[in-house]
Order: structure tokens, then sequence, then C-alpha cells
């Protein structure tokens, strides 16, 4: 096999399917390194091609919702009263510091994406 830059999809295609005829490669075998350069490749590859789009603050705490299962009654003990659930969740109300805390601390939400800007939907401040 030949190791090469990836540079079309036929090549990305090609070097998936190299890869997993290594994939049972045992450590310390030239396999094995054929086996990680590839997989570099691949994922220098996929990175470019397919970038991942970080979520907005409102579609991090949806996802959240999702995985545990949660619903807009839950979510009051983080963002407040019902309405500000509902403003929230609508892009009508901007998530205060304390909700940021609170979603923090209460789910686990990484802060780094609670505090990035998002387009309000012409509404109240908090």
């Amino acid at each position: 096999m030949q190791l090469k830059p990836i540079k079309t999809e036929n090549d990305y295609h090609q070097a998936l399917h190299d890869l997993e005829n290594l994939w049972e490669a045992e450590e310390g075998t030239e396999a094995f390194d054929h086996l990680e350069i590839l997989s570099t490749l691949i994922e220098a590859y996929e990175e470019k091609t397919f970038p991942i789009q970080v979520p907005d603050p409102v579609q991090a705490i949806e996802f959240r919702m999702e995985q545990q299962g949660l619903n807009n009654i839950d979510m009051e003990k983080y963002l407040g009263s019902k309405s500000k659930v509902s403003e929230v969740l609508n892009y009508k109300r901007p998530l205060s510091i304390n909700m940021i805390r609170r979603l923090t601390s209460g789910l686990g939400m990484d802060p780094a994406i609670l505090i990035l800007e998002y387009p309000l939907k012409g509404a109240s401040a908090a």
C-alpha cells in the first residue's frame, strides 16, 4: 500500500477501505505504522472537508435537554420561570450570568459555549 495525501473524495474512500484492511494490525509492525499514518491523513481530510459547526447556546441547551430527556418544565430550575424558559429557547431572551452558572453546575454544560453570542428575535434583554 502506498501512503499519499488525500485530495479527492475517491482518495478518501480508498483510504477508508485501506484503513479497514489494516484495522487488526499489531502494534510495532509496519502495518500498524501505516494504520497510524493513514488515520492521521483521514482525520486531516475530514476536518478540512466536513468541519463541525459549534452550536449556538440555545442549540447546545436543546441538545442537552434531548440527551437527558428534559422538558421545558425541567429547565425552569436553570433558566427561571416558564416564560423565561420559553423566551430563551425561542431566541427572545439572552442567557444571564446566573442562568449560565446554573446550566454549567446543574447540567455540566460548557460555559464557553453558553457565553457565545447568538442572534435574538426582537426580544427583551435579561
